[in-house]
């Protein structure tokens, strides 16, 4: 900025100085004067040309140009170390910080996801043992039960074998009776038939022996 100044001012006082000259030159008329002012304004135009065209170039201002290099490198400097480097370094610290609590947080909840992972497979562990055991519990409970109601149905069955065979038995009994009294009737029918006396005690006798073979 400071070099840009420098080049831009030796232009605008060439401008001001040939404006200053001319408006004289218009003022003097046309004699001598005005002659001389126009010589002394091209005097002035050739000495602007004759100047150096990069004011930077210019070894007389070199100690100046050192002088604000320094005084801006200065400035420079300040302003990093005092702003700009303290505000980067708070950015930096900030955005640190907060990725090494979001690592911390990660590795928490890895920790916290491991823990019921553990937990998990412990009640899933414990949930198979009880089920196993409510299964062998209810295995047993029906088993018992099944035992008893065949226990039960034995006996049940026993009891009506046993009414049946007395029932049985009670309807041959008086099955064989009936038989008994019917043929004792028939045989003494028939020996009356035949014209004799029929015997009771023998026809009895003769009739349970029959009936007896029968039933053997």
């Amino acid at each position: 900025m400071f070099s840009l100044l420098q080049q831009t001012a030796p232009v605008v006082v060439e401008e001001s100085e040939t404006v200053v000259i001319t408006e004289s030159a218009e003022a003097a008329g046309h004699g001598a004067d005005a002659v001389a002012a126009a010589d002394a304004a091209h005097g002035a135009a050739g000495h602007a040309a004759s100047a150096p065209g990069m004011p930077q170039l210019d070894f007389t201002t070199f100690g100046n140009q050192i002088f604000w290099l320094l005084v801006i490198l200065a400035v420079i400097y300040w302003v990093l170390s005092r702003i700009a480097l303290p505000r980067i370094g708070g950015v930096l610290s900030d955005r640190q910080g907060a990725i090494t609590g979001d690592l911390m947080a990660a590795e928490e909840f890895k920790h916290k996801a491991k823990e019921a992972e553990a937990a998990y497979d412990k009640a899933l562990a414990d949930a198979r043992a009880e089920a196993g055991k409510i299964v062998a519990a209810n295995k047993a409970e029906i088993q018992k039960e099944l035992d008893a109601a065949i226990a039960h149905a034995d006996a049940e069955i026993a009891a009506r074998s046993a009414e049946s065979e007395k029932r049985i038995g009670e309807i041959r009994a008086s099955a064989v009776e009936d038989a008994r009294s019917v043929a004792r009737e028939v045989t003494a029918a028939l020996v009356e038939n035949f014209g004799g006396k029929p015997d009771q005690g023998l026809v009895d006798t003769t009739v349970d022996q029959r009936l007896k073979g029968v039933l053997q």
